[in-house]
């Protein structure tokens, strides 16, 4: 596993865990060469999840791709990455047990909105915004009232 730090391809795993949930393993690893300590998450490789997007073109579903989406959504909110994790790891579940290889990426926002709502307000709100690409303020109070 290469350090995020300073790119060395040797580590050590000082701690290894299952998530909460049991589907990934958690290893805490200790770079050999600076020494800086990073985690990392074992996951079971899987079918891919094809997402289809408004243009109708198609990508790989990315974890990290909706991990930043959220992550950016929950800035400067008691939101923490662990938290993050689970809400994706839920939805990832919900798809799996659904037997779903494709899914639309406006389905996928509306996944992630009910999940946020539960989490923060105000990072739904935020995700929402972008999500819902809203074009005046009369949407976004539509929305705010929505929410509650």
């Amino acid at each position: 596993m290469r350090c995020p730090t300073c790119s060395y391809e040797e580590s050590k795993v000082v701690d290894s865990r299952p998530s909460d949930d049991g589907s990934a393993i958690r290893r805490r690893r200790e770079c050999l060469k600076c020494g800086e300590r990073f985690t990392t998450y074992e996951r079971l490789s899987e079918t891919p999840i094809v997402v289809i997007k408004a243009d109708g073109s198609s990508e790989p579903y990315d974890r990290q791709k909706l991990f930043r989406g959220i992550l950016m959504a929950c800035a400067k909110r008691p939101v923490n990455s662990e938290s993050i994790n689970k809400l994706i790891d839920n939805i990832e579940k919900e798809l799996r047990t659904s037997t779903r290889t494709t899914i639309r990426s406006q389905d996928l926002g509306e996944l992630t909105l009910q999940r946020l709502a539960c989490l923060d307000e105000v990072a739904y709100i935020r995700f929402a915004s972008v999500y819902k690409d809203f074009k005046s303020i009369d949407e976004f109070t539509s929305e705010l009232e929505r929410l509650h």
